[in-house]
Formats: C-alpha cells, structure tokens, sequence
C-alpha cells in the first residue's frame, strides 16, 4: 500500500518534498496496455495484473472520493474515465457532464426515500441473511385468493402459536414477505393467484416457498447503501463550469484527399488508380444520386482536390442524413497467382470505408476540415458500394487506419441549424378517398420484409390520415413512403406524428429499425415503450441495447429512457450492464457504451461494489478456464490431474473470498454462497467449459449450477433462449403451456459467458447409453427413455410426466421448426426427471444447418424420433388418441406464433448489426418469413406444417441413423 511506501521513503533523501500522502496514488500500465490509475487500495496485485512488476507514484488532481469512485467505475465498465477525459470530442464532454448532473439528482432523490420505496427497486445483497426467523418451516394450507398481508398475518399466528404468546415476535408490519431462495419479494396487497411467482409455482406442479425477513435487517441494508451515497455526495468538489462552446473553423477550400494504409489490397498490382464514392443516406434510403471522384494514381499519398456535389438543396437534407464514403481501387491488370482458381480479380476492389453524419450533435450542419479513420471490414450486401448501415463511429485504432481527409464548405458566416419542430410544422387539409381503402389494407397487412413499389408509397402518402385513424400500427409502412429529400414532406410527418395514436410496445419496437433514422419518430417510439412492465422490459432489452449502435448521437431518447428505468430498477440495471459491459471490446461502440455505464454507475452508486464482485469472479473463472486449456494444449496431462489443479486453484484464499457471496450475472435475484468444489469440473468439449457448483446462500442445502465458457460466443444461443422465451410467453397467453425451459444464458464478454444447468436433467444420449451395451445399438433403443422416465416417476407421477413430456416436445418442435435451429442429436437435447424435454447448444439458426461432402446432416425440418413417440403414446403402439393430442398441440402453438410473425421478424431485423455469424443479412430473416408462412392464409400455412409434420415421421430412421453415427463418434 501507499503507506508503506511513505514508511520506507522517509529514509530517502528529499522525502520532505513529496508531501501529502493523500495527495498521491499510484499508476500501472495494466494487461490491455493502457494506464491505469489505482485509486483503490483495496484492490489486491493478483486482481490488477500489471503487465510489468512496476507501479509509478503520481500526484492526484481532485477529491480523494471523487478519484476512488472514477477509478471503481473505470475498473468497472473495463475503459478507464482517464481515457473519455482524454478524448477531444465536444459531445462526450457535454454528455458526461449532462448525465453527472442528472445522476447526482437521482442519488439526492434516493436519499429521501423511505426504506420501502428503496426495497421496491433496490434489492440489497445481504437481504434476510440476518433474520432469526428464517430457519424455521411451516406448512399453511390457503386459498388462492387468499392475499399476501392474510398469508402473514397466517404465518405470524402459527409461529405465535408453536412458541407462546410470551414470545414477542412484533406485528405484521414488522416483516416482509421474500420469495425462498431468490432476492423477489410480494409487495402488493394482491391474491395469490396473481403473483407471478405463485402462478409458476402451480403450472410447475411446484409448492411455493416464502419467507418472512424482518424489516429491521432490510432497514441496516437500507442504511448502508443511503451511507454509500451520501460519502459519496457529500465529499464531491463543486461541478465544473459548463464547457465552452467550440471554436469556430475558418472557411477552407473544398477539398478531397485521402492517405492510405500500407496494404491496399490483396495480390500483386502492376499499377493502382483509387476512387472514393460518395453517397447521402437517411436511414438505408439514398437520398440522391452517389457522387464518385476521378482516379488517383499515386503510389502514397492520394490526393484529388475535388469538390463532390450531390443533386439536393441543404433546406432539403433530413437531420439524420449521413454521408457515407468507400474508397475502392482500380486495377488495370493483376499478375496471375499460383492457384488456377479466381487468377482474376474483380475490376473494382473496396478498400476502407466510412461514414458521417452532416449535421453535428447540435443540430448544426458541419462546416471545415474533418479527418475521418476508416473501417476496412466490408459487408457482404453493398448499397451502391457504401456501406450506411455501419457506424458513424470513425476507427478508434488510427494507426493503422486509413485517412480520409474531407472538407466541409461554409454556408454562411453563422452556424447553419436544423429548425425545431414547432417553426416546421405546416399541416394541409386532409385528402379525402375512401374508395382505396381495400387497396390500402392489403398493403398495411403485409409482413415487414414485403417491399413498397413506388405506387403503393404514393398511394400511403396520400392517404396518410386514413393510416392514422383505421392501421396505426402500420406507421412504419407510411414512413418508408416518405420522400426524405422533401423538407415539405418532413414537415407534414411532424405533424401527424403529434396526433398519432399511441401504438403498443411491442408494435412501436420496429420503429427503432435502422429504416427509421428520424428523431422524432424514435422519439415517438421511446414514449409508447414507456408503457412496458419492468418484465416487458427485460423481455426486449436485449433488442434495445442493440439498437443503441444505430443512435448516432449519445444523447438520445433510447438511451435517457434506458437509463431511466435502470436506474430505478436494479434487476433492468443489472441486466443492461452486462449487455453493454460484453461489448465494451467492440472499437465501434465502445465509447457510446462506456458513457451509458459510466453514467449508469453514477446514478447507482451502490450497485458499483456488487457488480465489481461480479466481474472480479468473472476474471478468476477466466484464470482457471485458461489453467485448464493450456495443460491440455501443452502438456497432455491427464484430465485426474487437470481437475486436482483446478481444485487446487479453486482452494487458495484469493479465489474463494473472490467467488463467495455474489450476486449470480444469470440472476440477480439469486446470491451465491461458495463455491462447492468437490462437484466442480471441466468438461471435455474443445474449449473446456467449466462446471461449477454453488451453494445458494439463501435456500440452505440448495445448489446452483453454473457453465462459465471461455472461447465461444454465447451472443447467438441468447438470442435464440430469448426468443423462446417469448414464445414462451405468447403461448401462456393463449392459454398453451408448453412447459418451455428457457434456461438461463449471458454473454460477458469477448467469447465469454456463463449458461445456467437445469437441474435433475441428462442428455437422450446418456439416457440411451446408460441402458445399451454397444453404442451402435444405444440409438435404437425405443424404450430407453420411458424406461429412465419409470425409474424417476411411479404411479400418477408418471402419467405426469409424460404429459409434460408431450407438451414440451411439441413445444420444441414448433420452435425448432420455425427457427431452423440446426446441429440437432441426441447430445444437445434434454430430458428433465419431471417429464420436460429441452433442447441446449443453439450454433445454427435460420436454416444454417451443418453439411458433411456437401450434404445437409439434417434432411427434416424438426426432430421427432420413434423414441419420442413411444414415450407420447405411453409404450403403447396403437394409442392414437395421445398422438393425436401431440399433433394438436403442434398446430395450435404454430398458428400462436404465425399470429405474432411480425414481432420475431422485428426482433430479429434489430440484431442485424449485432455481428452475429448467421445473422447478417435481411435474406437471413426470411427464413423465419417462410417457415412461418407468412402472407398465406392459416388454412394454407397449417396444411404446409402438416406436409413437413408427415415428413418428420417419415424420416424419423434417418434421424435414427444420425444419432447412432453420433453416438459411436462421441462414446465419452
């Protein structure tokens, strides 16, 4: 420590210059190679990993507290605040600056709540673990519309009753009532049957558990988070004078240069001409036609000295156009290379590209010179060679970057500034013709990957104020039939967006498409998410992080609102912090995330110490994982000496006081006790994902198992968990319980994150295997599984569980089949004791099935095996009736998720720049449109299901086969 140092220092000469001990702090060049500042004494060496042995002694510039909570934000979010402070951007210095104040109201706001305001949101880590009352059970039997205060009320006579009156155990407003196990509590005055746990409970054929945690334990925990804040708040220096406004550019020639990378191009050039095009873009629309400079022939620096005009008046130009640039090369003749394949390459080769906006944060049209770093990535669909779909970001790595040097021209010695809304608005009278309507609705029914010809925008636009009042859900159709490049047009959308009917969450969520680049429209969409229960909100959050990458400014209306209900939820806040806190790797966002954390952080100052906790556990899961890969790569130690190390490692006291008492990243609501490190293992597949096992701290006895992975990316399994999810739940809407298991997934970082194990579940290729001799016959064995279901469930319990297994393999086939998830064997689905069948391991979606010579493995579009069919029809051969029930379940869930076809392609569309491998393009998307019929009637779609129900059962010995090849390549 610091201390120390200042110990051993006064022998030195010239001590008495240094100063204040306070005054100082050290400073290390950290693993990702930038400085870091060590604020945090408390912070052990093992868990800063230095890259050298060296830490250097600077000078503080600001409040002690202050330092601290910059440097356990920085440490945080993984970008550390010196990095922001030191970018030149006018915008970040005004966002940051926007969002401390805010952030310092909300920590005043939560200082004056009561302890029960607090407790709604903020579900504190020690909750209950102090109460007395915990440890001992009681069985009540009550009605379910039996409400919560009666449950207590019951609660509290039973325990008075057992211990006597002379006990005083305090009255009903003395407690609490706390889900068992899981930091989830029932509030509100409400009957049972309308709390969502209880619900669950019931579908799951489940006893509930609740506990009562007496209000002074919640009130210590309340106590201490108000302290934290108020240390904090308390000790700040005075808020910084707001930034000056920005010097203004001279006015400079027009001109166009660019400085290239070293390598422009793969294979041998004789000679080299570069072009750069030009495009204007509001949202994927050009705006007008693509400009393109003459050819540079230099052998360095290219240079033009050309002005690009584009064919539209500034009055005209949308506020969220955006310029986008591609530089390509020109070869007159390339040397044939060695391979006789592709000896020619095309005559145009793309180089980098790069995009900009041309109106600035503040609404001011760009004037002067601009250097922009460009991306050398390059999607696979090009709209006229330019890519407006990627980032307005420039790339952050600008050594390696090539430069292009642009040049704004000077309109007028003002700024030039797009008009507010209220000096736009021109409303006209309404165009009457209700003879289109039929025509109309047609158009509005259509799916949102149906394409507009020309007539039918015109025939929108027209007819906009019948949109209004018969389809206002079909407000993105009557966008995409504006002309952008008419101020006029613009105009009048402003004003029917002000009397447009509030539309659903789940409608508004496609108007956060990158189509739909207008402020006010994204804007608009922001005040109908606003409706969203916090568990709407979670449902799509991962949508809406996504969508952030097309926001092209920080300060928006998504991110307020994000930040909004983060911070006044600690379940949303959690859960937006690892979406963005995953992603910080990415150079395209890392700073428009690392704003949003840093400001989360801000405004939720006692969630920094138990997110840290999280991440530093994070970190050591990591260290082991890589223990476990590199003895296998390097050594070939045997896997009995593998796991004694990695027992060994999960001993030594810097891990188990790091992986004790946390939050779970899956769950917050659930607290992880210890680590249970005889159950723990690695497992054998190529990147040795690691088991571990926990003990819950607060369901005494209880365990959580944990899958950490280190080398896969989880980000598409999420998606596809999620959407099942919701699926899911549109059932359950329906009143169709398919008794889905839509375990728990999340990615943290780079290739990294963390699955949740179902409990009491084996794989069908283990069922098969255990009761099988050979594994060429484990395949074949019908009875295998309604055996091992016998064994786990005797009596009524059986026919319960065969149940469950019909509903959740028809759940399951439904997804499977609309989702084409691929890469399906007797390894990657479960069976649960209780009868539910579940499927794991989502590599391949939307028809990316694996191939083996060229052939697609799987020949059927679901998996249904005679194995399953025995087990629905209960070993009975003839029994049509419960087959027939099995077929009706699969029917009627695929005309639920037809009715809701538009939501998944939504949902899907907003994760097209995610960088997903299979998940790249609009062509992607439309397999979910086909394999959901969309656009046919449900006699027409039903008929198409059946045809492919029939075939699944034609081919089930296919399947068979594949399985049995599967089993016999993986006998382990």
């Amino acid at each position: 420590s610091i201390s120390l140092l200042w110990k051993e220092a006064q022998t030195y000469p010239l001590f008495s210059l240094l100063g204040e001990m306070e005054g100082h702090m050290f400073e290390c060049v950290n693993q990702a190679a930038v400085h870091e500042e060590l604020e945090d004494e408390t912070r052990r060496l093992c868990d800063v990993r230095p890259f050298l042995p060296v830490l250097k002694l600077i000078t503080r510039n600001c409040g002690r507290a202050e330092r601290i909570l910059d440097s356990k934000i920085g440490v945080l979010i993984g970008k550390g605040l010196h990095e922001l402070d030191a970018l030149q951007d006018q915008q970040v210095k005004d966002f940051r600056s926007k969002m401390k104040r805010v952030s310092e109201e909300k920590m005043q706001r939560m200082q004056l709540m009561s302890c029960g305001e607090w407790l709604r949101s903020c579900y504190s880590t020690q909750l209950g673990t102090g109460c007395p009352y915990n440890e001992i059970n009681y069985h009540l039997k009550v009605s379910l519309h039996c409400t919560v205060t009666e449950l207590m009320d019951q609660a509290l006579k039973k325990w008075q009753t057992t211990h006597g009156p002379e006990e005083d155990i305090g009255t009903r407003s003395d407690y609490v009532l706390r889900v068992s196990g899981r930091f989830e509590f029932l509030f509100e005055d409400h009957p049972l049957n309308q709390c969502k746990y209880i619900r669950d409970c019931l579908l799951a054929n489940e006893s509930p558990h609740l506990t009562l945690v007496h209000c002074d334990v919640v009130k210590a925990m309340f106590e201490k988070e108000i302290s934290t804040i108020g240390s904090v708040l308390a000790r700040k220096t005075s808020n910084p004078p707001l930034p000056l406004p920005p010097k203004k550019r001279p006015p400079t020639v027009s001109t166009l240069s660019v400085f290239p990378a070293h390598q422009l191009i793969k294979g041998v050039l004789s000679f080299v001409h570069l072009a750069v095009r030009a495009g204007l873009f509001h949202g994927t629309e050009l705006l007008c036609k693509t400009a393109v400079s003459s050819e540079s022939s230099s052998r360095s620096e290219h240079v033009w000295n050309k002005t690009l005009e584009f064919d539209i008046a500034v009055c005209d130009l949308p506020r969220m156009a955006r310029l986008c640039f591609a530089i390509y090369a020109v070869m007159d003749k390339v040397k044939k290379q060695r391979s006789t394949k592709n000896t020619h390459l095309n005559k145009y080769q793309t180089i980098p590209w790069v995009n900009t906006m041309v109106f600035d944060y503040r609404g001011q049209l760009k004037t002067g010179d601009i250097i922009l770093h460009c991306w050398s990535s390059f999607p696979d669909e090009l709209e006229e060679m330019l890519n407006p779909i990627g980032t307005i970001q420039t790339n952050p790595y600008t050594e390696n970057a090539t430069e292009l040097h642009i040049s704004f021209p000077e309109y007028s010695t003002q700024p030039v500034v797009f008009p507010s809304i209220m000096q736009r608005i021109l409303v006209k009278n309404r165009p009457q013709r209700p003879e289109k309507l039929s025509e109309l609705k047609e158009i509005m029914e259509r799916d949102p990957l149906s394409q507009l010809c020309e007539n039918e925008k015109d025939l929108i636009w027209t007819l906009r104020y019948d949109c209004r009042e018969n389809f206002p859900q079909s407000l993105p159709k009557l966008l995409l039939s504006v002309k952008w490049s008419k101020h006029e047009d613009m105009a009048q959308l402003q004003a029917l967006l002000q009397i447009w009917p509030k539309l659903s969450p789940r409608d508004a969520l496609e108007l956060l498409d990158f189509n739909y680049p207008d402020q006010y429209v994204r804007e608009f969409a922001v005040i109908c998410l606003r409706d969203m229960s916090d568990d709407e909100l979670l449902q799509y959050l991962l949508q809406l992080v996504q969508v952030l990458r097309y926001e092209p400014y920080y300060d928006c209306a998504l991110s307020r609102f994000l930040l909004e209900r983060a911070q006044s939820s600690r379940k949303i806040g959690h859960f937006l912090f690892w979406h963005l806190r995953s992603e910080m790797y990415m150079p395209a966002v890392s700073v428009h995330f690392a704003l949003i954390l840093e400001a989360y952080c801000r405004g939720c100052i006692p969630h920094i110490e138990v997110l840290k906790k999280q991440v530093e556990a994070l970190n050591k899961l990591k260290a082991v994982s890589e223990l476990i890969k590199l003895g296998t790569i390097k050594t070939k130690t045997k896997q009995a000496h593998l796991k004694e190390a990695m027992m060994t490692c999960l001993r030594q006291t810097g891990f188990i006081e790091t992986l004790s008492d946390l939050q779970s990243p899956l769950n917050p609501n659930i607290l992880l006790a210890g680590v249970h490190v005889e159950r723990c293992k690695y497992m054998d597949s190529k990147m040795k994902p690691l088991w571990i096992v926990y003990n819950n701290k607060l369901l005494g006895g209880d365990t959580v198992g944990i899958i950490f992975k280190n080398g896969d990316d989880l980000r598409q399994d999420m998606l596809t968990l999620q959407i099942l999810r919701l699926m899911d739940l549109l059932w359950k809407e329906a009143n169709l319980d398919l008794r889905i298991v839509p375990y728990g997934c999340l990615a943290t970082g780079d290739r990294s994150g963390l699955i949740e194990v179902v409990s009491s579940a084996d794989t069908i290729a283990n069922i098969q295997k255990t009761s099988s001799n050979m594994a060429a016959a484990a395949a074949f064995n019908k009875d295998a599984l309604l055996n091992w279901l016998k064994d786990k469930n005797s009596g009524d319990a059986l026919d319960k569980a065969i149940e469950e297994f019909t509903l959740s393999c028809a759940g399951y086939c439904v997804a499977t089949y609309v989702l084409g998830i691929g890469d399906r064997h007797s390894d990657n689905i479960m069976v649960r004791s209780t009868g539910q069948l579940f499927h794991i391991d989502f590599g391949h979606i939307l028809g990316n099935f694996k191939s083996k010579f060229g052939i697609k493995r799987e020949r059927v579009p679901f998996i249904l095996t005679h194995d399953f069919i025995h087990v629905i029809q209960q070993g009975k051969t003839g029994n049509t009736e419960k087959f027939g029930n099995f077929r009706q379940y699969c029917e009627e869930a695929y005309l639920i998720l037809r009715k809701n076809g538009n939501l998944f392609i939504t949902l899907f569309a907003l994760m097209l720049t995610a960088g997903l491998p299979e998940l790249t393009s609009v062509k992607d998307i439309q397999y979910l449109k086909d394999s959901l019929a969309l656009g046919k009637t449900d006699e027409e779609a039903l008929k198409q299901f059946r045809q492919k129900f029939d075939e699944a059962l034609r081919e089930s010995w296919t399947t068979k086969v594949n399985w049995m090849a599967h089993i016999v390549a993986h006998p382990s």
